[in-house]
């Protein structure tokens, strides 16, 4: 080998000493806090699909009102006094009917009970 390969190699072996020492003290400084990744923990998710409370309620509390109010009203009527896409109130009505809060007879909807 050369000189100079060989001045190389004495100078990137004490950098690599250098970087050992070094990791070395970031690893305790990481112990002392507590952490064995440096990574603050992972915060609790929330669910990502909340009701919220409209004027009037939610849109369920909505679509019961007016089904009370107007029995035998079409889905389609009721979505465009609630100004809402018929396919969203569809699945509302669904899970409304599924529950026992409506009952659906052919196109239309009348309060259950």
């Amino acid at each position: 080998m050369s000189a100079t390969t060989e001045k190389v190699r004495e100078l990137l072996g004490t950098r690599l000493t250098e970087l050992d020492e070094e990791k070395t003290r970031v690893e305790r400084a990481m112990e002392a806090l507590g952490s064995s990744n440096g990574r603050a923990p992972a915060r609790a998710t929330q669910p990502r699909r909340r009701r919220r409370n409209r004027v009037g309620g939610t849109r369920a509390d909505q679509a019961v009102e007016l089904i009370k109010k107007t029995p035998g009203i079409s889905a389609s009527d009721i979505a465009k006094a609630m100004k809402i896409k018929p396919n969203y109130l569809y699945r509302l009505l669904g899970d409304l009917e599924k529950e026992g809060i409506v009952k659906k007879d052919g196109r239309t909807y009348s309060p259950a009970g």
